[in-house]
């Protein structure tokens, strides 16, 4: 099941309409339903349909996905495990919430391990993979200010696990997807779980996809490092600014 495959939320309720539109019956199919919940919830983490501290909805999406609560409860604790969910006793599970502090750290991992990524991906590129990398952020062009946060949100996820496919080595992928879901699902809720906005970091992507795109693995890596130590100077900046606000 593709990670795309989820219910879209409204103000944290379910949307009747969006699950007969987006979601498979997975209770008519064959495959381990586990996984396939897992995949759905997911990507409903993924695409901020579920929020940080958001209550999941275990009798709802039961219902909805057509299977009993066992697959859902396992597909739950294989989130939990992956840091993405906390169960709270006698209150069920809860989407997980990451301070700054803790967000601060993901970045670092992800400074050194995404530009490790982009450094594979320009030794492993292919020249049809070339032409699909410069399309990204294309429909950005020419504009002054960028005002659509989140089609940039969703480019920006785009892009960076079209990097880790790139890259070819599972064992980065799988490390470094947890991490950019608990990046893309950050509480930043107005920015769409972007840290920089859009005009800040257009030029650092683009300039990413044309050393990646010449196959220059070491400006690939020390470009996509910047492009996260911005992150992280941004997230320390603010979480100054909150302790002087206590």
């Amino acid at each position: 099941m593709a990670p795309h495959a989820y219910v879209h939320l409204s103000k944290g309720a379910l949307s009747k309409a969006s699950v007969r539109r987006h979601l498979v019956n997975l209770g008519a199919e064959h495959e381990n339903l586990d996984q396939k919940a897992y995949q759905i919830l997911k990507g409903m983490i993924i695409e901020r349909q579920l929020l940080p501290g958001d209550k999941i909805p275990q009798e709802k999406l039961a219902e909805d996905l057509g299977i009993s609560r066992t697959p859902l409860v396992n597909a739950l604790k294989l989130l939990e495990q992956d840091k993405l969910v906390q169960s709270i006793p006698r209150r069920g599970f809860f989407v997980r919430h990451f301070d700054k502090l803790e967000m601060i750290s993901i970045f670092e991992l992800r400074e050194v391990l995404e530009g490790l990524a982009a450094r594979r991906a320009a030794q492993n590129i292919t020249d049809k993979e070339i032409a699909h990398l410069k399309g990204f952020f294309k429909q950005f062009d020419g504009l002054k200010k960028i005002t659509d946060i989140r089609a940039y949100a969703k480019e920006d996820r785009l892009f960076h696990t079209f990097l880790l496919e790139v890259s070819a080595k599972e064992f980065l992928k799988s490390i470094l997807e947890t991490y950019n879901i608990i990046s893309y699902s950050y509480q930043f809720i107005s920015e769409d779980g972007l840290v920089q906005s859009p005009d800040d970091t257009i030029h650092d992507h683009r300039a990413i996809i044309d050393a990646i795109s010449r196959r220059d693995s070491e400006t690939a890596e020390n470009l996509m490092r910047e492009h996260f130590r911005k992150s992280i100077t941004t997230l320390k900046r603010n979480t100054e600014k909150e302790k002087k606000k206590e």
